[in-house]
């Protein structure tokens, strides 16, 4: 019988564009989980290049590492700097009826 060669699945091979990048962060922020988030901002700065968004943004590419980690956690200022970095921002909206009715219970 064969083997079958696999190989380690990483998102950043995928995140190519602008648009799919603000896509992966728009879904990521869905979750109502900080700690993901930060690790969906991290995957995008890997894919963008985690020296080029830390020297944009002004901030040490170490710090940046640890602060767009799993148990990171950057500042709200920290993470606008990142955005801008990468060339992104956010958008407030009204919450959809099903996610206002989960804040309102």
């Amino acid at each position: 019988m064969a083997k079958i060669k696999t190989s380690k699945w990483d998102v950043v091979d995928y995140l190519k564009t602008e648009q799919e990048m603000a896509l992966y962060l728009s879904v990521a922020l869905e979750e109502d989980d900080v700690a993901f988030f930060n690790i969906a901002l991290g995957d995008v700065a890997r894919a963008k290049g985690m020296t080029e968004v830390a020297r944009a943004a002004g901030l040490g590419r170490e710090s940046l590492y640890k602060g767009l980690s799993e148990q990171g956690n950057p500042e709200f200022a920290t993470v606008l700097k990142v955005l801008h970095a990468l060339g992104l921002g956010f958008t407030v909206a009204p919450l959809r009826a099903e996610a206002r009715a989960a804040v309102e219970a």
